[in-house]
């Protein structure tokens, strides 16, 4: 009679196999073992929860466990002494199994997702995004990593990330529970984490980056609107304040070049707008405010003492004003820029 072959082995023959840890389980791995269902190479395998190494031994991929970094083998710990990685390209957070997974597959899986290339620029632009705006706060959050100095106490305590959510998935400590039930949670929590990335990920390809490539062509054609090139104009709003900052710093826009005044329509009001950038992408402080006799005028007033036909208002804080017409707000821009 034939003996029996260990389990891992019988899964092994039939199919990829994820291995990641079991027991208490983290929003690191969670992901990481979501998005590898996501590759080509992975996006059928099975799952095996141990910490077991000869099990583990036996498994295509580990992730968060086994001491061992080595992408040849496709062993992805984080947890070894020495291990330093970071993600690069200007980020310093130390990676978990989630940044390491996405290091070297996140191009993958976002082009399988569009429908693009690897190769293609907005895959490494979204890649790049992602990481910034999703994955490295996992990272951080699994390794320790505050976000602010130690010696400031919070205001608030924060507990609705998507960590804390995954965490609030375990099993309560007296809640008696078998390996089965423990896996099903995972496979649980592994769904909301993964399912919220790709969520992002939808939203960044479909509205962030559409909002970038109007914002790239507006600096481009700048001094044709004004040949100081201080001036940017949008046929369409667009948010645009984030993408500014970022590509005026990639395109390095010398600093007396750099764009003071936006211009674009409101499409609710049927009018236009006319608004000062700020210093920095949160800040309330412009570069260039709108004239301070401007301030707090609106209407006729504010067309007779500007001399521009159609003036609606400008704010208080001269941050923002209004006109009628594209062609009011261009030149509200043209007098405030020598005012």
């Amino acid at each position: 009679m034939a003996s029996e072959e260990h389990p891992a082995k019988k899964m092994r023959l039939d199919e990829k196999v994820i291995g990641t840890h079991n027991g208490t389980f983290h929003c690191d791995e969670a992901l990481a073992v979501y998005l590898l269902k996501h590759t080509n190479a992975y996006a059928h395998a099975g799952l095996k929860r141990t910490r077991d190494p000869a099990v583990l031994d036996t498994c295509d991929i580990v992730v968060d466990v086994g001491g061992k970094y080595d992408e040849k083998t496709q062993r992805f710990d984080h947890h070894q002494r020495g291990f330093e990685e970071i993600f690069g390209y200007g980020f310093s957070t130390k990676l978990s199994s989630a940044g390491l997974v996405y290091k070297h597959f996140g191009k993958e899986i976002i082009a399988n997702r569009l429908q693009i290339a690897v190769d293609d620029s907005k895959t490494e632009t979204l890649w790049l995004k992602l990481y910034k705006e999703f994955i490295e706060a996992i990272d951080a959050i699994d390794n320790g990593i505050s976000q602010y100095p130690t010696d400031l106490k919070p205001r608030y305590r924060l507990r609705t990330d998507v960590s804390s959510r995954v965490g609030y998935l375990n099993p309560a400590w007296n809640q008696s529970v078998d390996a089965q039930t423990v896996d099903a949670r995972f496979s649980q929590a592994s769904a909301l984490v993964g399912t919220e990335f790709f969520d992002r990920l939808d939203y960044y390809a479909n509205a962030w980056l559409p909002a970038r490539d109007l914002v790239v062509a507006a600096l481009n054609k700048r001094k044709e609107v004004d040949p100081s090139g201080r001036i940017i104009l949008f046929e369409q709003f667009a948010p645009w304040k984030e993408h500014l900052f970022e590509l005026e710093e990639s395109l390095n826009i010398p600093e007396n070049e750099k764009p003071i005044y936006v211009l674009y329509p409101d499409e609710t009001g049927n009018n236009w707008r006319i608004q000062a950038v700020p210093v920095a992408p949160e800040s309330f402080e412009s570069r260039k405010a709108l004239p301070e006799q401007w301030r707090g005028v609106r209407d006729d007033a504010l067309s007779e003492l500007s001399g521009v036909e159609g003036c609606i208002f400008v704010h208080a804080s001269g941050f923002i004003g209004g006109n009628k017409t594209k062609e009011g707000v261009l030149r509200l821009a043209n007098l405030a820029l020598n005012l």
